[in-house]
């Protein structure tokens, strides 16, 4: 089966020459390949594809066509196609990758990008044979170009606000001095600031096919609702520069944002909220405030949707205390250490009896009651403990030290 041109053209797809030029794009790639080519946008949207006479296709690709999308997948193999995405848009060159089922023919793919700032991917069904070094160098070529066509499509806004990204970026990362980063961006030095950072819940935050997608989505919506925004993409989270913003205001902006940006099927953001009186030269401290909000709220399913660090002060602080101990193992307290590995290797229960009494505030009948034991048995488990490991928790810094501790174990 050959699927044919749309005799007619759309505006989205067809109705300028870049349009077309896409397409004859994919039909020349296809051309040294033998299979069936499409380009595709951050959104999974089919801007162009291949109509050689006899190049292998499947149905998925057909379906993909018809539709002008990526279709969607059953959840196991839409994760596997997520990673697939996630790989290419990482990768430097081509990626070979597998069918996600029985009936699906193996793809070479490759990012399409234009500096660092990525646009879309290729996708080719391999023929028969394994791709060779002409069908490698034909999709790099490809990705060169069809980034060409695609940048002549931006509009003179949407290259703005790429050229403000930048500008954002190297403020956060403080690689830029901030008289330079409020020139570009059309700023008074002085105004007060604001940033909000927005990240995917339920993993490290650090996938490059979300963030791509989601700062693609804000960097649509933000331009709406405030013009004088700035959004910038790194490696973590989505940041919105927010000049002269109330902190109420800003709360409520994240708010909307989040429900505007929310997809069907996906993980659940977060924002964080950071001060709204800082001024150029403190964004990359900001920046890092943000990053702890979020690294707290996107990985607790019960985080709140939008924080400050108020908010989360309590697991910020731990989280912190708990990279310490790990670049400094010997600073953890011995008898901890050991209590845990006796828990561990006997079955007792002593670290679960020392963590409710101090979350109780040493009530014993209130620790007894979380426990469910009798106070008899609880207060002859924090006797064994002192013996056994040499806790003495009627130390008042020694029972901040085991606490500290053994919360951090908890929130880990």
């Amino acid at each position: 089966m050959t699927l044919s041109k749309p005799p007619t053209a759309d505006g989205a797809d067809r109705g300028d020459a870049t349009g077309e030029e896409l397409f004859a794009l994919a039909d020349a790639i296809a051309a040294v390949i033998g299979g069936s080519v499409a380009i595709e946008d951050l959104d999974s949207r089919v801007l162009a594809y291949s109509t050689r006479p006899g190049q292998r296709i499947d149905e998925l690709r057909r379906q993909g066509i018809l539709g002008r999308r990526v279709p969607d997948q059953p959840r196991p193999q839409a994760e596997r196609q997520q990673r697939q995405y996630r790989k290419v848009l990482a990768a430097t060159g081509v990626v070979r990758l597998p069918g996600l089922a029985d009936d699906e023919l193996p793809r070479a793919a490759v990012a399409i990008r234009a500096g660092d700032l990525p646009l879309g991917t290729i996708w080719a069904i391999e023929d028969r044979s394994p791709l060779a070094a002409a069908g490698e160098q034909a999709l790099l070529e490809g990705a060169l170009t069809a980034a060409l066509h695609m940048l002549r499509r931006r509009s003179a806004a949407a290259l703005e606000l790429h050229a403000r990204e930048q500008a954002l970026r190297a403020g956060l990362d403080g690689t830029a001095p901030a008289s330079d980063t409020a020139y570009r961006l059309g700023l008074t030095v002085g105004t007060p600031l604001g940033l909000i950072g927005f990240a995917p819940a339920g993993g490290s935050g650090q996938e490059p096919v979300l963030l791509t997608r989601l700062g693609a989505d804000l960097g649509r919506h933000w331009p709406a609702v405030r013009p004088s925004a700035a959004v910038a993409t790194g490696p973590r989270a989505v940041y919105v520069l927010l000049p002269g913003e109330e902190p109420a205001s800003a709360r409520r902006l994240a708010e909307q944002a989040l429900a505007a940006t929310a997809r069907p099927g996906t993980a659940p953001l977060r924002a964080a909220v950071g001060r709204s009186d800082t001024g150029l030269d403190e964004l990359p401290e900001l920046r890092a405030e943000i990053d702890d909000v979020l690294r707290v709220t996107t990985s607790a399913p019960d985080a709140p949707a939008v924080a400050a660090l108020r908010d989360v002060h309590a697991h910020v602080l731990l989280a912190h205390l708990a990279e310490a101990l790990d670049r400094r193992p010997r600073l953890r307290h011995p008898g901890i250490e050991a209590m845990l590995e006796h828990d561990a290797a006997q079955r007792t229960h002593y670290a679960a009896s020392v963590t409710a009494w101090l979350d109780a505030v040493g009530n014993i009948g209130e620790a007894a009651r979380r426990l469910t034991v009798h106070q008899n048995t609880l207060k002859y488990r924090l006797r064994r403990a002192r013996d056994l490991f040499g806790l003495d928790l009627d130390d008042p810094d020694t029972r901040l030290s085991c606490w500290l501790q053994l919360r951090i174990r908890t929130d880990r």
